[in-house]
């Protein structure tokens, strides 16, 4: 149920240990809580996967980039703490898991971005996260605009002098979690988590920011999908396709303890991919 001091997007939490209750008061912008981590993913096991997924020739193919958002939203759907939020001073838990990327209609310097907002719940699996993505990525390249952008356009033509106090009143709205819905429907800075494929336009992964705009606390880059060397511990060395994964998150959200698992319950999906055909909710043992 919802209460009075609870936000549209998200539940007040008022049962927090005093380190995480004290850290916004003292820390108030996302900015500047950022904590950095990378990982290497070894595809062999995915590629093989992804393989037999298309093997009955599906008209849209499974790829990497739906199985790391399946992998996420289950990471996420296991791991709460990682959907978190810090607005106004404050910590939140979010109501949804959700994810959020960009969709280059076309691969050209002058080629339009939408934006894709999944909107995910405990019984998904790669199944309903592939045919979800399909059905965005189809609709923002033969329609042209998503909701959000449509939004913005419009805002996009006030006159010059409302801007600022336009500015300041979107801020404010955004702090509470009173902005309109239409305005924000896909603004990937209101979901659990943004991802950005670099790897789709053949570049490393790298450090990408967090934003003080929206709720955001955890961004995702994927890089170039490559050969790598893979030692054993007896120093034995093999040649594997594998990806580099990066993480920003908000500090404030949890522990490096909590960060850690998180990761190792990533790797594992990804690694072990026949688990991201169980619902993002059951849980799975590291």
């Amino acid at each position: 149920m919802k209460r009075f001091y609870d936000r549209p997007d998200g539940k007040l939490l008022t049962d927090i240990d005093s380190m995480h209750f004290i850290m916004p008061l003292m820390y108030p912008n996302r900015c500047d809580n950022e904590a950095f981590l990378s990982e290497t993913i070894d595809l062999t096991a995915l590629d093989e996967y992804l393989e037999r997924k298309n093997a009955s020739s599906p008209a849209y193919k499974y790829n990497l980039f739906q199985a790391i958002v399946t992998a996420t939203l289950k990471t996420l759907t296991l791991r709460p703490h990682m959907n978190r939020f810090i607005a106004n001073k404050h910590m939140y838990q979010r109501n949804e898991v959700s994810a959020a990327f960009t969709i280059k209609k076309i691969f050209k310097d002058d080629g339009d971005e939408g934006l894709a907002f999944i909107h995910s719940k405990p019984t998904d699996n790669i199944d309903s996260i592939h045919n979800e993505i399909y059905r965005q990525v189809s609709y923002v390249r033969e329609e042209g605009k998503d909701q959000s952008t449509e939004s913005m356009d419009t805002l996009q033509k006030i006159p010059l002098f409302l801007k600022k106090p336009l500015g300041f009143g979107a801020r404010f709205l955004d702090r509470h979690g009173w902005m309109p819905k239409s305005v924000i429907a896909t603004d990937p800075f209101q979901s659990s988590v943004v991802l950005s494929n670099l790897g789709s336009i053949k570049l490393h992964a790298g450090y990408h920011h967090l934003t003080n705009w929206g709720t955001t606390s955890v961004f995702i880059v994927i890089g170039e999908r490559k050969k790598r060397p893979f030692y054993t511990d007896d120093g034995t060395m093999t040649m594997k396709n594998s990806v580099d994964i990066t993480m920003t998150v908000d500090e404030r959200i949890a522990d490096g303890y909590y960060y850690s698992k998180t990761i190792q319950l990533l790797r594992k999906l990804l690694e072990n991919p026949e688990l991201l055909e169980k619902p993002l909710g059951e849980a799975v043992e590291l």
